[in-house]
């Protein structure tokens, strides 16, 4: 206060979470060079992240600016503190899902949570309230930008906008480098059987017993009492991924090019049929959680209709009549559903829940891009991607013979789309070789119907031969053997989702 230095309490112990970032971190933004100074970190009851607090250098004389570096999704917003809102809804006001008009801007609502304010160290530019419960929502703007709202004073909520950035842009240096080799000796028993658990990443939430496939939650730090639950297999046999956890393969996911992707999670889902709907059955598919250290994640989906990559989006897209516009891009709605996890394997950034529940909109766009939404009841989340060549992703992670043909379909024929799709390498794929696309689309339709009809009778060898054991639909043809009904028209194929919301 002036020149007085007033005692104002202690700062609980920071969780050590093994964040690559640490004070005196440097970097740059838009050519202006940033120290990280302070840090707050946050306890919600799927976890905990950080806000880091940064300033910029400044002129000779003038103050510098001040901005936050915090965690979303796996990736990292950067964002700056805005005038208080003259008109800010009261925090009771917010529905997740909905579009708000604030500060002349349209926004849509994805998260509406209470977190406490759990431990805070370095320079910080207001005293943090430590122990303190409040309200923060968070808005997504239709260009990729993030807002908060801050009700920890409710009459006046702070308000701040930003926008996602990647590690590798903000070109840091100083980062704590041995951050995941310290996470991943640091051991801890399955609280089910007692095998050993070695979490390999900073971020993970949630991690499967090897041995027991119990779900272990970490969210609060591996010295806590775990929580954990037992799953049973969805699928006779036990299902294995087809893709090993722990295999890296260099693959084209987004505006970084190619890059070397590890998976370290794999689940399963499937659709939920409307209750007044007898004869729809189930549907089930895949998803690999890729990560890199500097990209963060993405999901690799094995469905129906192919293989295709997500990665979750910062911003909201706008809904349109029938569809949604994302930036310069117009998507056509294709499935709307409710959908579970059924089955996970490896580790998660979020907190993995028994039976996750969510309703998801999937949508198709130009030259093979797609668009997902999914809402839960605490967020909404929008991933965006790509359909991919099976081939692609056989020689990305160098799967063997068998391995590849097990991986079954290819999206291309199906997308009718035409134009490029992506790829490994950036390349483009056509249909057909001497067929019409209709054509192929016909006779991709009867080789369907044939395997489905298969899969209603006694005997689904060949299923089990053309995608193999281990595969979804051999999984479904199995649990419908002695079932007379087949699917209808419009169900959902799964097949393109994120993964769900989380912080």
């Amino acid at each position: 206060e002036g020149e007085a230095l007033r005692r104002i309490g202690e700062s609980a112990e920071l969780f050590d979470d093994h964040s690559p970032l640490q004070l005196g971190v440097t970097g740059r933004h838009q050519g202006l060079p940033f120290r990280l100074v302070g840090r707050l970190q946050w306890r919600y009851p799927q976890g905990s992240w950080n806000e880091w607090h940064l300033l910029f250098d400044s002129a000779e004389g003038a103050p510098p600016r001040a901005a936050w570096l915090s965690e979303d999704n796996g990736a990292h917003v950067l964002s700056f503190d805005q005038p208080p809102l003259a008109d800010a809804p009261p925090a009771e006001a917010l529905q997740v899902g909905e579009r708000r008009l604030l500060d002349g801007q349209a926004w849509s609502v994805a998260s509406v949570q209470q977190a406490m304010l759990a431990a805070a160290e370095g320079e910080l530019p207001r005293p943090p309230r430590l122990g303190a419960t409040v309200t923060l929502a968070d808005l997504r703007g239709p260009q990729g930008e993030v807002a908060t709202l801050d009700y920890g004073e409710p009459a006046q909520p702070q308000w701040s906008i930003g926008r996602a950035v990647s590690l590798a842009e903000l070109a840091l240096a100083g980062l704590r480098e041995d951050a995941e080799q310290t996470l991943g000796v640091q051991g801890l028993a399955c609280p089910s059987c007692g095998t050993a658990l070695r979490p390999t990443l900073a971020s993970t939430r949630a991690i499967s017993c090897p041995q027991c496939q119990a779900v272990v939650d970490i969210s609060q730090g591996v010295g806590a009492d775990l929580a954990h639950y037992a799953q049973n297999n969805s699928g006779p046999g036990g299902l294995t991924p087809q893709i090993p956890l722990g295999r890296t393969g260099r693959l084209a996911l987004g505006a970084e090019g190619p890059l070397d992707w590890q998976v370290v999670g794999y689940q399963e889902r499937c659709d939920l049929p409307a209750a007044d709907d007898e004869e729809q059955t189930q549907t089930f598919w895949r998803e690999y959680l890729l990560y890199h250290r500097t990209a963060g994640f993405a999901f690799l989906v094995d469905a129906e209709d192919g293989w295709s990559w997500m990665r979750p989006l910062t911003g909201a897209p706008v809904a349109t009549l029938g569809g949604a516009r994302w930036q310069d891009r117009v998507f056509r709605e294709r499935y709307r559903y409710d959908a579970k996890v059924t089955w996970v394997q490896g580790e998660f950034y979020w907190q993995v829940q028994r039976e996750e529940r969510a309703e998801v909109t999937d949508y198709d766009g130009p030259a093979g891009a797609r668009l997902s939404r999914e809402k839960t009841a605490a967020e909404v989340t929008w991933s965006l991607g790509q359909v991919l060549e099976v081939k692609m992703v056989a020689e990305a992670f160098r799967l063997d013979p068998a391995s590849r043909a097990a991986l079954g379909r290819d999206a291309a024929p199906l997308s009718g789309l035409g134009g490029s799709l992506g790829s490994a390498s950036g390349g483009s794929a056509s249909v057909g070789s001497g067929l019409s696309q209709g054509a192929v689309v016909l006779i991709v339709v009867i080789l369907v119907m044939i395997a489905m009809a298969r899969c209603d009778g006694d005997d689904c060898d060949e299923v089990k031969a053309s995608f193999g054991a281990s595969s979804a639909e051999y999984q479904q043809c199995q649990r419908n053997r002695s079932s007379s009904g087949t699917r209808t028209s419009g169900g959902s194929y799964g097949g393109y989702s994120s993964g769900g919301g989380h912080k």
